[in-house]
């Protein structure tokens, strides 16, 4: 399915990309967190979505690492 030339997997990467950047210009740290999560289950997403796997994994490892580093200090007890 296309829309405006662009692929149902393209708008995926395209609003993970948003998601990332708008995590960036969060002043609380809780917030940058959730939001670069969405961003980061959105690339997972989207390299499931590749054509092949062999080009959809690094995209896939990379971001569900990120996510774990960001879950990780969500979950931290604060010292």
């Amino acid at each position: 399915m296309e829309l405006f030339g662009i692929t149902a997997t393209e708008y995926v990467g395209y609003f993970a990309s948003l998601m990332v950047l708008v995590s960036f210009t969060m002043k609380d740290v809780k917030k940058l967190r959730l939001v670069n999560m969405t961003g980061c289950i959105l690339f997972i997403i989207y390299g499931f979505l590749m054509p092949t796997l062999r080009i959809g994994l690094p995209i896939i490892i990379a971001n569900a690492a990120i996510f774990g580093v960001n879950l990780f200090y969500l979950l931290r007890k604060p010292h």
